[in-house]
């Protein structure tokens, strides 16, 4: 069998969600695609697919499999490109992915200023506030913010970010403006869980640390509705300096507690460090860690 040829239509069965989307996509009769994709599970001796009447899914088998084709593929295409010479125009389709309010401020409008100018490369953005597997979740790119563990993953800085408590103007007015970390008992705060404990806030305390116990009025799980709820004069709350810098600079709200921050921590641009380097990726780096230390400076 034609196990490329096998890789090549079990990626496309994948990608269109059935066996007849993909034979109509690939312009061939539905029993040869089955035949394809039966073949190389009988190649392989494992199941790769849940078929149903209605539904369609990779084993677990399956999606590890089908991860390591579509990095094959991509590398034969690029191989070829590289003999033919058509690296004048990168195409294909990425997955990056980068925390929720970094990417929605910063990476979407870069991302699409990148679409613009390379309209042969198509990309998915996953914005979340975990930290995704690159082999599992199949992602090319992300933002990382914080100290990088130890890895494989080859990483681009593209600046810093510290940790900032801030509170509306109205509300300082009306219970007055911490000066040290141990008046936050007498204060309401909003404590947002991607950073912080909802019942301790960390500080520094000259060379160390100290956690300072909160009143937490509001729990949340996003920083934008804490950032919300304090605009709102809710309370005090503890983000990350990007976040707000937009709010701070209009003076809907307002740092406190500048003398005990935390170090900044930095943001890099991580990936898997593959060889050679996808073009579409090359071009993706390329383009977006200018862009993004350019915004990251500003803030």
């Amino acid at each position: 069998m034609d196990r490329l040829e096998g890789m090549s239509i079990l990626v496309a069965v994948v990608d269109a969600g059935s066996l007849s989307a993909a034979a109509r996509q690939l312009g061939q009769p539905l029993a040869t695609v089955s035949r394809k994709v039966g073949d190389l599970e009988a190649h392989l001796k494992t199941r790769l697919l849940h078929r149903t009447t209605r539904h369609l899914s990779l084993t677990e088998a399956g999606e590890s499999y089908v991860a390591s084709c579509r990095r094959i593929l991509e590398d034969i295409g690029e191989i070829e490109r590289a003999v033919t010479g058509e690296y004048a125009a990168p195409k294909g389709s990425l997955v990056a992915t980068a925390p929720v309010v970094f990417g929605r401020l910063h990476v979407v409008p870069v991302m699409a200023a990148f679409l613009a100018a390379y309209p042969e490369i198509d990309a998915r953005l996953v914005l979340t506030d975990r930290n995704v597997n690159f082999l599992e979740d199949h992602v090319d790119v992300a933002v990382r913010i914080g100290e990088l563990p130890d890895s494989s993953l080859v990483a681009i800085r593209l600046g810093e970010t510290r940790p900032v408590v801030c509170a509306s103007p109205a509300y300082l007015a009306e219970r007055g403006t911490p000066h040290n970390p141990a008046e936050l008992a007498s204060h309401a705060c909003i404590g947002f869980e991607g950073i912080n404990s909802s019942r301790a806030w960390t500080f520094a305390d000259g060379k160390s640390e100290q956690n300072v116990p909160i009143r937490a009025r509001l729990v949340t799980n996003t920083a934008e509705s804490a950032i919300d709820a304090a605009t709102l004069g809710t309370g005090l709350t503890r983000v990350l300096s990007y976040q707000v810098a937009s709010a701070v600079a209009d003076g809907r709200l307002q740092l406190v507690l500048e003398t005990f921050a935390l170090a900044p921590v930095p943001i890099h641009l991580v990936h898997a460090g593959q060889t050679p380097l996808p073009l579409k990726l090359r071009a993706f780096l390329d383009f977006m860690s200018p862009r993004l230390k350019a915004r990251m400076s500003a803030v």
